[in-house]
């Protein structure tokens, strides 16, 4: 039932092939951070929803009970360093 933060990772890569992804966490609680254009436009509910998407069959499940996400383009994530 529980899930490694390696195996979010891939989830998500295998959708976003083109997105920088840190996830860390454990027991169920992760963050998880992603860098893509794919969320230019999109508010922040909007990319939120993106992820969730991708990991809502494995929160289903129970394997992901609590999530925080940082979701940038790379354009803002180069404004934040």
């Amino acid at each position: 039932m529980a899930i490694s933060t390696e195996q979010i990772t891939t989830i998500i890569a295998a959708e976003l092939s083109d997105a920088e992804i840190e996830v860390s966490g454990a027991d169920g609680k992760y963050q998880i951070k992603v860098i893509a254009d794919i969320f230019a436009d999109l508010n922040s509910v909007k990319r939120q929803q993106t992820i969730y998407r991708i990991i809502n069959e494995h929160i289903s499940s129970g394997a992901i009970h609590a999530v925080s996400m940082s979701l940038f383009t790379k354009e803002e994530h180069a404004q934040t360093k």
